[in-house]
């Protein structure tokens, strides 16, 4: 297992979800593709899914804005179609805190960490340890 396998093990582990992605540079046009994940058991992988449009994806123009975004219940977080479609897509996408990994002072890499199926509370501890992920990933890439 890679380290940066063991950071989302660790990670999906620590926050009981439903999964966990790393999203970084460009391949094939696509931008921030998952190119590593850590799953719970029976949940599906977004590593081929390339349907989603990051760009136009509110979550991804706020966490570059404010380096961590924390969403409980997110049905209710945007009303976006784009938004919505992208919940939907990523397999009932329910609750996410979706984190900044900044690398020599740009955004390198993006970390989510999801539960699907019900909102939840994401507690400041879980939201701490996301940033603490993100940390370690941007001194490995």
């Amino acid at each position: 297992m890679t380290e940066v396998q063991s950071i989302l093990q660790a990670l999906l582990a620590e926050t009981r979800a439903s999964r966990v992605t790393l999203r970084r540079g460009v391949s094939d046009g696509y931008v921030f593709p998952v190119t590593d994940e850590a799953l719970a058991p029976g949940v599906a992988s977004l590593k081929e899914e390339r349907t989603v449009d990051l760009r136009a994806q509110p979550v991804v123009r706020e966490v570059q804005r404010r380096g961590q975004v924390v969403q409980e219940d997110c049905l209710a977080a945007n009303d976006d179609p784009a938004f919505q479609q992208m919940l939907e897509t990523y397999g009932g996408l329910a609750a996410q805190i979706v984190t900044a990994v900044v690398a020599e002072g740009s955004l390198a890499a993006i970390v989510s960490v999801h539960q699907l199926g019900s909102p939840r509370r994401w507690s400041k501890d879980e939201a701490y340890a996301c940033r603490l992920a993100a940390a370690r990933l941007a001194e490995l890439l």
